[in-house]
């Protein structure tokens, strides 16, 4: 009697725990939960490629010093301005040949 009643009980929490894990299976297989998901991993390796940038500015900083050092190059005592914005010298000269309100699919295009 002991022994039936042990093994009912010990399937009948089997069943129950397979019943979990099956259920939060398929939680995590539902669309909401896979755009979730796919967030995260996005969002985790914008960290990661973000870490990886400042790691290598920090090495080409470190480079660049032992460059400096090795070669006796000195330091520029003050910082350079940028050259100033260079602005377009030629202008369209063209003229247009259309009248503004007579284009289109009309067949009254000024032409």
């Amino acid at each position: 009697m002991f022994r039936r009643a042990f093994w009912f009980t010990t399937g009948a929490a089997a069943g129950v725990w397979a019943t979990n894990k099956v259920h939060q299976k398929l939680r995590k297989l539902q669309p909401d939960s896979l755009a979730a998901q796919a967030a995260d991993k996005a969002v985790e390796t914008g960290h990661r490629l973000r870490q990886f940038a400042l790691d290598v500015r920090a090495g080409m900083a470190d480079r660049e010093e032992q460059l400096h050092d090795a070669l006796g190059l000195a330091e520029p005592t003050e910082a350079r301005e940028l050259p100033a914005p260079r602005r377009a010298v030629l202008e369209t000269s063209y003229r247009t040949t259309r009248t503004p309100g007579l284009t289109g699919p009309t067949g009254k295009e000024d032409h």
